[in-house]
């Protein structure tokens, strides 16, 4: 539970971030900036309890959650999700030392993604994991083989491609036209489904497919539901196996800006109900569970990248703020053109901003010489001054480990978990002279 500054609990109201009433996560962004200096990336453990909770309420009985690791890997965000009893999506043989790591248990940890190495599939099946989804009919084969080595029946999923035909995700079972690096055709599901029931080291349990990122639209996401477990039980009945396991990805969105949408979960789970009663109606499919794998949904809202403003400035009548952190430190605002919401924590300009006075569009850009480097190129706010800090939001996905944090050499910022009101360093700063030392020049020097 967050603790208020006068000792009491602090209750999250639906749609709260890690700011709220200009506190991070219930403590004092001043405070978090002396203590461990600027840049830094703060994640409020609480908000990302909230989220979970919020879905939980939502979903039918037969869906099980598994975080997708890839929106953020950190150790304490991990940690606390074990405790919460999720699940995990790894992608790599790293993803999953880190959820081991974790606590998470191998049985509730599903292995995706393209391009798994032999050392990878090898340590899935040694874990244990749940179940491994197949990409391809030689990662099928590859994967059997392990298995055998090792003397163990490992629990598969089959990949399908999806298209986007009409604007909608469709699942492909049939037809040989989808595009994309990811998943089979239709030809190639059967006969990996055919293979995988005939081998002794597989057991086929289902089907998966992925639809979009990011989707804030609740018919949609149903929609892609509905498709995949339609292909799911046409899949399995066809290759003559019980259908276990309908994974159906994550992509469950939230809004960046303030002006955008949010998911509308009660509607989701309303879209839902009919899809589960369909398995249900069936006794070779009711004991199916559905996968959901949220990532950016759980934790996005929870995170704050906060910088220092180093210097100001007004260029052609506009102001521009300059801070000690970068989009080398957090690339996602450049790498998909998204801007998020920027907000200053400390000085006149956040006391005037809460007074909700004039305010004026600001440019808030980094250090780094390069004109992609600006978070935001028009925020309405009353512009902060040098030694202010200014927060860009919901960043606790595709924050900090989907940066460049070698540009230009400047340190990487550490990673700071809020929880009941303390805040520890989960993975510390790193300096230059770090990686400086562990380089290796010419050994032998002109």
């Amino acid at each position: 539970m967050t603790v208020a500054p006068d000792g009491g609990p602090v209750t999250l109201r639906e749609g709260d971030g890690i700011l709220r009433d200009g506190l991070l996560g219930g403590l004092g962004p001043a405070a978090l900036a002396e203590r461990f200096g600027t840049p830094f990336y703060a994640y409020d453990l609480e908000v990302v309890t909230a989220q979970v909770e919020r879905l939980r309420r939502v979903l039918p009985d037969a869906f099980d959650l598994a975080y997708a690791v890839k929106a953020n890997p950190n150790l304490a965000i991990l940690g606390h999700l074990a405790r919460l009893r999720l699940g995990a999506d790894v992608a790599s043989g790293g993803e999953l030392q880190h959820v081991l790591r974790a606590g998470i248990p191998p049985a509730s940890v599903v292995f995706t993604g393209p391009g798994k190495r032999d050392e990878e599939l090898r340590a899935a099946v040694e874990a244990g994991v749940r179940v491994v989804t197949i990409e391809s009919l030689g990662e099928l084969r590859r994967l059997a083989s392990i298995a055998e080595s090792l003397g163990r029946r490992q629990p598969v999923i089959l990949r399908a491609a999806v298209s986007d035909a009409a604007g909608r995700e469709r699942v492909r079972i049939i037809g040989d036209d989808g595009a994309g690096k990811f998943g089979m055709d239709g030809s190639d599901l059967r006969t990996a489904a055919a293979e995988a029931v005939a081998s002794p080291w597989l057991e086929p349990q289902g089907l998966h497919a992925f639809g979009a990122s990011n989707v804030t639209d609740a018919a949609s996401l149903a929609d892609h539901v509905d498709a995949t477990v339609g292909a799911a039980i046409e899949l399995a009945a066809g290759a003559g196996f019980p259908l276990r396991l309908v994974d159906v990805g994550g992509g469950l969105g939230i809004a960046y800006q303030d002006h955008e949408e949010s998911l509308d979960l009660e509607a989701l789970g309303d879209r839902l109900a009919p899809i589960v009663a369909r398995l249900a109606a069936s006794p070779a499919t009711r004991s199916a569970r559905v996968l959901l794998e949220p990532g950016r949904f759980l934790v996005g809202p929870a995170g704050a990248f906060v910088a220092r403003v180093i210097d100001s400035k007004t260029v052609d009548g506009r102001r521009v703020v300059i801070l000690d952190g970068g989009i080398h430190q957090l690339l996602r605002p450049a790498l998909v053109r998204q801007e998020h919401r920027v907000r200053a924590l400390t000085g006149s300009a956040a006391i005037v901003a809460a007074r909700d006075e004039v305010r004026v569009p600001v440019t808030v850009a980094g250090p780094l010489c390069s004109g992609l480097d600006v978070f935001a190129a028009g925020e309405v706010m009353v512009p902060p001054e040098p030694g202010d800090l200014v927060g860009v939001l919901d960043v606790g996905a595709y924050g900090a480990t989907e940066s460049m944090p070698f540009f230009l050499s400047h340190p990487i910022p550490p990673e700071i978990a809020l929880r009941g009101g303390e805040a520890w360093i989960s993975r510390p700063r790193v300096d230059p002279a770090t990686w400086l030392g562990w380089q290796q020049g010419d050994p032998q020097p002109a």
